[in-house]
């Protein structure tokens, strides 16, 4: 898979679609993700650890994404499988499908709420791995949310929601992996081996992947592209259900639109990386997005508390780094099943909500800076824009900063509101006197360039 690849190489077919990164991606800075599915019904999972500090073997048998629940409890001698058979009697998984109401889900507060964030883009899950969309998708019968659960389209909202909402709207789609194609001959994926033997990669799965991405396409422009895992190997040659035939379409309906690399070694727009995983693709020579949950999963899991979960001032501080750094961030929401933001969410959101109402400016639209360096003690992030370079600082009182004090223009160094700040030029850097935040979370010093 392109995430997985340190350098990777577009094949020649693809090597067509390589362009500037659309600015309004660059800018944005931060997104939400949003999982939510059948799975949002048992919302279940071991709350082991975050992706990439886990042992794979480990990591599938204790999977702590309660979205992988369909595959959790097929694994023999899984937490998950013996809870399924306690709770549920072995029932099998469609039933949540039938279980799941989105009956207090009003996606226009919930985007209200994203907005308020600071967020720029919102990208739900269309198909996940278990294979049921969440639209009334080509060749699905009644496998999906307009037939069944809900008896909505829940994609079509979403999207409504968030363009009224001035936030710009993308797809995630599992393209790697459906558990219910093929589901006669598809066991469980214990490892890493068998993760990648249970992909389908036929001709038949290309064209039903096929046909749900071009109608994604048709009937929403979606502004991201985001693909889940690889693409059917059958449909990345050259032909009339090639991917490269998604990407012509893709981009002629929506030129400014965006694609992520997980779609098998073909084309992207922007590296993905995942909690822990895949971090050696977060540089500052390519675009990339780090994307994960508030807690250990991305679908809701109440199985996990709040040691599991970023506060407010936690998050904040995630998406410094990550922009510090020249990335996106993509925070992932997980709705219960009658679409309620848990509470330990909601309290994330909020808390990001009110640092970001101050110091948004600070984050969108920004870009990596070279005449400050991060530290972690005390815990210190840069960001600037055209003239103007911003200490973003985790710490009160003095504080000595790791930065090039002939490069900055040390009398201009203030608070966001513009209160005069102290600054002086010491060994080492630049001592600063930083004042208690007005909202939990760093505290913004700004400077002008000498």
């Amino acid at each position: 898979m392109a995430m997985f690849h340190e350098k990777p190489q577009r094949p020649e077919l693809y090597k067509q679609f390589e362009r500037e990164v659309p600015s309004w991606y660059r800018d944005a800075k931060f997104g939400i993700f949003v999982h939510w599915g059948a799975y949002s019904v048992p919302a279940w999972a071991e709350p082991t650890g975050e992706l990439g500090t886990i042992e794979r073997r480990t990591w599938f048998k204790h999977n702590p994404y309660s979205e992988w629940y369909f595959n959790t409890i097929r694994i023999d001698g899984s937490p998950a499988q013996e809870r399924q058979n306690t709770i549920y009697g072995g029932a099998p998984y469609d039933d949540f499908l039938d279980q799941w109401t989105a009956s207090e889900w009003d996606p226009k507060a919930m985007l209200e709420l994203f907005r308020r964030t600071g967020a720029q883009y919102v990208v739900p899950t269309t198909k996940h791995h278990d294979g049921i969309t969440l639209w009334d998708a080509p060749g699905t019968g009644d496998r999906n949310t307009v037939a069944r659960g809900p008896k909505r389209d829940i994609i079509g909202e979403f999207a409504t929601a968030a363009r009224e909402a001035g936030i710009k709207f993308g797809v995630y789609y599992s393209g790697g992996l459906d558990w219910h194609f093929h589901k006669d001959d598809n066991g469980p994926i214990v490892d890493e081996d068998s993760m990648m033997g249970h992909r389908p990669v036929d001709e038949a799965y290309n064209e039903y992947a096929f046909a749900h991405v071009a109608d994604l396409i048709d009937r929403y422009a979606p502004d991201v592209l985001w693909g889940d895992i690889e693409w059917p190997d059958a449909g990345k040659p050259d032909g009339p259900k090639s991917f490269a035939r998604i990407l012509e379409q893709y981009y002629g309906a929506v030129p400014d639109g965006v694609v992520n690399d997980r779609w098998g070694l073909t084309h992207w727009d922007f590296r993905t990386t995942e909690y822990q995983q895949g971090r050696d693709a977060e540089s500052v020579e390519d675009m990339w997005e780090n994307c994960r949950g508030v807690g250990y999963s991305f679908a809701y899991n109440q199985n996990e508390g709040a040691e599991t979960h970023f506060d407010g001032p936690g998050a904040v501080r995630h998406l410094l780094d990550v922009v510090s750094r020249g990335g996106n961030f993509l925070l992932n929401v997980g709705p219960d099943e009658a679409g309620r933001i848990p509470a330990l969410q909601v309290a994330c959101l909020e808390g990001i909500a009110a640092w970001m109402d101050v110091n948004g400016d600070l984050v969108h639209g920004t870009n990596p800076v070279t005449v400050g360096a991060a530290s972690d003690e005390p815990w210190v992030r840069w960001t600037g824009k055209g003239s103007q370079v911003n200490a973003l600082i985790q710490a009160t009182g003095p504080v000595v900063l790791k930065a090039e004090a002939g490069a900055l223009n040390l009398a201009t160094a203030r608070l966001v509101d513009g209160t005069a700040v102290d600054a002086t030029a010491v060994d080492g850097g630049v001592s600063v006197n930083v004042p208690e935040s007005s909202v939990p979370g760093p505290v913004a010093v700004l400077f002008d360039l000498a």
